[in-house]
């Protein structure tokens, strides 16, 4: 055989499924079907939060966090609906997930060097039900380094075990089919492609040069999901969402195209929960693009204000930063703008350098390069927005400025060429949004958010500007943004139990077959359920890959 154990896919959770084969002396065949200038696949372009539960930083900034908490939010979020059937290992996998979240996870992290800011960010503060989606606390723990930082230590033990004779990369090596026989796994066959030096992330050739074909005791797809496929995406749009938007922007490189999910099915591999996935309704044009169709998310705080494309404010829990899929089906489903692509965020230069990050390791180049003291010089001495921000503030095709609300309106129907917006029913309805600024409550729903806010210090320090009035000059300009819906991530795959091995149509396992990261659902074909809690997707990407590659070695010793 050319290998113990054949991966395939070389982002994060394949390297984490090869580290664990590696360690424990198994040969790795390790396949993409890009260059080497791309390993860690999709996770290195992340902004690196993690899930983390009762964590020492959540302790040290008066968090009180438990697993009781935590899992109590994963249910109300996920909404597993299908417990007997495609749910049937998704539930065990998230509860699983939790108690890894809540234990092992963070030493685990800081064995392999992985350490994190001291501040906590609150991400999903959900749909204002006790019982409903959302994170009831801070629990998005940003990684030093980024996704990039993340992802780091693995691509170096992955060239540490090349240099030591136990891994071999096959590169430009694109997997067409998996070798089944007497339903066993026995290797992958496909197509070798023309060498190509695109720089990570760039849009690489498909030019056939040769086939090829690899053997081994036993195989781990760990391919990712469907987001730079749009046409996949809307395949399997799901009628809960509304309809499928004609434009939207891709929030992942080209090579994410998920053919590997419908090449597992072809072998006999059972499919679930393929109508869940994870979009964003928070995208912009990416003003200096790296792949096709470029898409950055806002990381919004908690005071901008929601338009729909008719300029109405949105109804909560479609806040800024609450409730990602509940916006998306709010602006998917009401009849009269489902027709439209877009959304507007209406702001300040206040909120502005306060509120906005933009998720993406090259978006936060202090955060990324680990550099300590252009963190506190950038964000928390410095004036005015962030590098990154005002770079879309000022080049980006989807921001305007103005000094007052009627010439602000006139140049956002400007952006979409239409007279959409009425600068007189704006008003109206920011006027009176405003007047609940004059005490320290109100009945205003996303008022009630931002006072909330501003009583976590990590909020009130670096992430929640001072209330204020949108139409107060002194706080000035006013700033719109035009909103797209930003393609991610795939929330169901190859069904697979425990030991991350995929599941058969019977529902038995397939031997030697396993399935890590998104391709996989995160495990279990859809640890999330309908709804994730974020800092979840590089964390079941780890945890996945973790279990795979135990498993594997298992079998393989």
């Amino acid at each position: 055989m050319d290998a113990d154990v054949i991966v395939v896919g070389a982002g994060l959770a394949g390297l984490v499924a090869a580290h664990e084969l590696t360690s424990r002396g198994r040969r790795v065949a390790l396949v993409d079907q890009e260059n080497a200038n791309n390993l860690g696949g999709q996770a290195f372009w992340s902004f690196g939060g993690l899930f983390l539960v009762d964590s020492p930083e959540q302790r040290r900034l008066g968090i009180k966090d438990s697993f009781d908490l935590a899992w109590s939010d994963w249910q109300g979020s996920a909404g597993f609906d299908r417990v007997d059937d495609e749910d049937s290992w998704a539930v065990r996998w998230a509860r699983a997930y939790v108690e890894f979240a809540a234990g092992e996870k963070r030493s685990w992290l800081e064995g392999h060097g992985i350490k994190f800011l001291p501040t906590v960010g609150w991400a999903e503060r959900g749909d204002l039900r006790a019982h409903g989606h959302g994170n009831s606390v801070p629990r998005f723990h940003i990684a030093w380094g980024t996704g990039t930082g993340v992802v780091e230590p693995f691509v170096g033990y992955a060239e540490q075990a090349a240099r030591d004779g136990l891994l071999t990369f096959h590169h430009r090596h694109r997997v067409d089919e998996l070798a089944i026989e007497d339903g066993r796994a026995r290797g992958v066959r496909g197509t070798v492609l023309a060498e190509d030096t695109s720089a990570r992330g760039v849009k690489s050739n498909r030019d056939r040069v040769g086939d090829f074909e690899l053997t081994a005791q036993a195989v781990v797809v760990t391919t990712g999901g469907i987001g730079a496929d749009h046409d996949i995406v809307r395949r399997y749009w799901p009628e809960r969402l509304g309809t499928p938007p004609a434009e939207m922007v891709t929030g992942v490189p080209a090579y994410v195209d998920g053919r590997m999910l419908d090449i597992s099915a072809a072998a006999g591999v059972r499919l679930v929960n393929r109508d869940r996935m994870w979009h964003y309704t928070e995208g912009l044009q990416n003003w200096d693009p790296i792949w096709p169709g470029h898409g950055i998310r806002i990381l919004p705080g908690p005071s901008s204000m929601w338009f729909d494309a008719l300029g109405r404010r949105l109804p909560d829990p479609c806040l800024p930063g609450y409730d990602t899929l509940g916006t998306l089906k709010y602006l998917r489903t009401t009849e009269d703008i489902a027709g439209y692509d877009h959304s507007w965020f209406i702001l300040t230069q206040k909120i502005i350098e306060k509120e906005f990050a933009l998720s993406g390791s090259e978006q936060n180049p202090d955060i990324t390069a680990k550099d300590r003291a252009g963190f506190l010089k950038e964000r928390v001495l410095g004036k005015g927005a962030p590098g990154p921000v005002d770079a879309f503030l000022r080049k980006g095709v989807d921001f305007v400025t103005a000094p007052n609300l009627e010439q602000l309106v006139e140049k956002m129907n400007g952006l979409t060429g239409k007279a959409l917006l009425d600068a007189a029913v704006i008003r109206r309805q920011i006027e009176a949004r405003d007047l609940q600024l004059a005490n320290s409550y109100s009945k205003d729903a996303q008022v009630q958010g931002i006072r909330n806010a501003r009583r976590y210090i990590g909020d009130r320090l670096g992430r929640v500007a001072t209330p204020h009035r949108i139409l107060d000059p002194a706080a000035g300009p006013l700033i719109g943004v035009k909103l797209h819906i930003l393609t991610r991530k795939t929330l169901g795959g190859i069904q697979t139990d425990l030991d991350s091995r995929a599941l058969g149509a019977d529902g038995q396992p397939v031997e030697g077959l396993y399935a890590a990261g998104e391709v996989a659902g995160f495990g279990g074909g859809g640890v999330h359920g309908y709804n994730a809690l974020e800092g979840t997707f590089l964390g079941g990407c780890l945890f996945s890959g973790r279990a795979a590659g135990r498993a594997a070695a298992q079998q393989t010793r």
